[in-house]
């Protein structure tokens, strides 16, 4: 995925007009070069325009990154008991269970992002047992029926 992918990925993903109600919860997108730092900007502009408000999420350069606390991580997957202990059991270890991209798939589609399409197209490559399987493909077809 590009910069500019992810920045229209981000955008859609948050309230760009609300206050954040404290530093360490601010939205901000991040920047690694001048042609990212132009884009970021560009797209906020867009994003004002686009809401007739005030855009509060910062464009910041990138720095020191520092992972959230272990209660913020996979969130939507930590509501789900079943899944996380499938997950756990694979990656035991809490770093491992964070770095894994196939928990992080499975946490978007828990929060809702992805269609039961898009899910049918890659459960396969997730590593998940028959009944985990089962029970996120019918979470993820429950969201189109309200």
């Amino acid at each position: 995925m590009t910069y500019a992918e992810l920045l229209e990925v981000f955008w859609a993903a948050h309230n760009p007009t609300s206050r954040s109600w404290s530093r360490q919860y601010k939205t901000a997108v991040f920047y690694h070069n001048e042609e990212q730092k132009r884009l970021a900007a560009a797209t906020r502009e867009r994003v004002a325009a686009q809401v007739r408000s005030h855009v509060y999420t910062e464009v910041l350069p990138a720095s020191t990154f520092t992972l959230a606390e272990g209660y913020h991580q996979k969130y939507y997957l930590r509501q789900h008991r079943e899944l996380l202990r499938a997950f756990t059991t694979k990656f035991p270890e809490a770093e491992e269970l964070v770095a894994s991209t196939a928990v992080a798939r499975v946490n978007g589609y828990l929060a809702g992002h992805g269609s039961a399409e898009q899910l049918a197209r890659e459960i396969d490559g997730l590593g998940m047992s028959p009944s985990g399987r089962l029970a996120l493909q019918k979470r993820v077809g429950q969201r189109g029926r309200y």
